[in-house]
């Protein structure tokens, strides 16, 4: 190219070489300096501003207050130096580079703009044409930000993978990672290489069946199989032959980089102590144990768990089909004794001996006694847990009802002949009534709207018919 020309010098540019724009018009050069950048300012010998021409969101900044004063009294304390190189540049070589000038806006805040000055070719003026770089400064302070997580974060992985390799290394017990897709040893710890026996060779690579005795080694393969496929923690141990020697080995599985793996630790026999059973295990175990039955539900008296003593009480099969339903469901009369004895729990904290009805999956009815605790929220939701154990009552001898009615039947007999049979019946309905009031107001604790419920009266009746008898202290209120 024969017109071509190299520029060496970063403040030079690439002019206009075929002369087509002519002589602009006024109106036109101010248009298109004003439309340059987000602000453009005509700059005196001074260094003062005599003109300006800004982008809307650089008036809203106040860019018409910088009129008429110098340009460096409104930058940054940072920024003064590179004003004063912009303003000597463009008059000595035409045009600057671009300079990043920290602005002060009239409310003091300071405005990221790039600036580049050429020579306005008269009286030493220059125009300095700016962009405004905010939204490039604060996604480069996001980038940043970003950058120096992630140099955190691989930092916090490389101290893991550190430790992780020091107690792999380290540890005495044998550990072996196995490839899941090939079965083959991908790594193994120094004291896994000295449990196999690696004089002959290093396990990397190997089969992990065959890192054992052809008599172990369809242990081994199912050991794998059985991790792979069970959802349930780490597989039990599996005792293999290695050289001779006896091991046992267990193995759970795991994801990494979207490949699976398998850990397997290996312990030499005869070193593998046996746990022992931790104290909620062996609560459980009693709980499942116990001739009683036991019930525990949540807030809502719906069950949680329950115990086979329970389900054999209850005629269920299994404890999911008790499991999930409300304790209304098992105890009698219409859950009506559910409230009260949980209104009971709840207002002391526990309950004893309280006497009920047990209805069966199969609708039979079973006298039972109820003793019970409320565990509230502080370790967890709360709670009820209920004991329940059948009571075997003797059946009455007939013609021994207990003493208040057998003195009210001999009273009633000796009326015979003395008295109509219609005058009789009245007085037995009388004490009928009076003997199941009593029992209703023993049964729900001298609870007088539970007792109604039981009854099937009204409040009102309950209460006319205590009058009637003169049973319980009645209050003004209640008449």
């Amino acid at each position: 190219m024969p017109n071509a020309q190299v520029f060496t010098d970063v403040s030079e540019h690439l002019p206009f070489r075929r002369g087509l724009l002519g002589a602009l018009d006024t109106d036109v050069a101010e248009t298109v300096l004003a439309a340059s950048g987000d602000v453009t300012m005509v700059i005196d010998s001074e260094g003062r501003i005599r003109d300006i021409a800004a982008s809307a969101d650089m008036a809203r900044e106040g860019a018409d207050r910088w009129l008429d004063q110098r340009w460096s009294d409104i930058v940054s304390d940072d920024s003064r130096h590179k004003v004063d190189e912009l303003l000597r540049d463009a008059l000595s070589k035409g045009r600057t580079r671009w300079r990043e000038i920290n602005q002060i806006s009239p409310d003091n805040d300071p405005i990221s703009i790039r600036y580049v000055a050429v020579d306005a070719g008269r009286d030493g003026h220059v125009i300095a044409i700016g962009r405004d770089d905010r939204a490039s400064a604060a996604m480069q302070q996001r980038l940043l930000e970003a950058q120096q997580v992630m140099e955190r974060d691989y930092a916090k992985l490389r101290d893991v993978e550190f430790r992780y390799r020091l107690l792999f290394q380290m540890s005495g017990e044998a550990v072996i990672i196995v490839d899941a897709s090939t079965r083959r040893i991908v790594e193994a710890n120094p004291a896994a290489e000295r449990l196999l026996g690696v004089a002959h060779g290093s396990p990397l690579g190997d089969t992990f069946a065959r890192a054992f005795d052809d008599s172990s080694q369809d242990a081994a393969a199912l050991l794998l199989t059985e991790a792979q496929t069970s959802n349930r923690p780490p597989t039990a141990g599996v005792s293999l032959k290695c050289d001779g020697r006896d091991v046992v080995a267990t193995a759970s599985i795991f994801r990494q980089e979207r490949t699976t793996q398998f850990l397997v630790r290996l312990v030499p026999a005869g070193t593998v102590p046996t746990p022992e059973p931790d104290a909620d295990s062996r609560l459980r175990e009693v709980l499942e144990r116990m001739p009683d039955a036991f019930v525990m539900t949540d807030a809502d008296a719906r069950i949680l768990t329950v115990n086979s003593a329970f389900l054999d009480l209850a005629r269920i099969a299994s404890s999911a089909q008790a499991e999930g339903q409300l304790l209304n469901s098992f105890l009698g009369r219409a859950g009506l004794e559910r409230d009260i004895l949980i209104d009971n729990i709840r207002a002391h904290g526990s309950i004893r001996n309280f006497t009920t009805t047990l209805r069966t999956q199969l609708g039979e009815l079973e006298d039972v006694e109820i003793s019970g605790v409320y565990v509230g929220a502080d370790n967890g939701p709360p709670c009820y847990g209920l004991t329940i154990r059948a009571v075997r009552r003797p059946n009455p001898t007939p013609g021994l009802p207990r003493a208040g009615l057998s003195r009210s039947v001999e009273q009633l007999s000796e009326l015979v002949g003395r008295v109509t049979l219609k005058e009789l019946v009245r007085e037995s309905t009388d004490l009928v009534e009076r003997l199941c009031i009593e029992a209703a107001l023993e049964l729900t604790r001298n609870n007088r709207a539970s007792a109604a419920e039981i009854l099937g009266l009204s409040r009102q009746g309950l209460y006319s018919k205590l009058h009637k008898f003169g049973l319980g202290n009645l209050s003004s209120d209640d008449s």
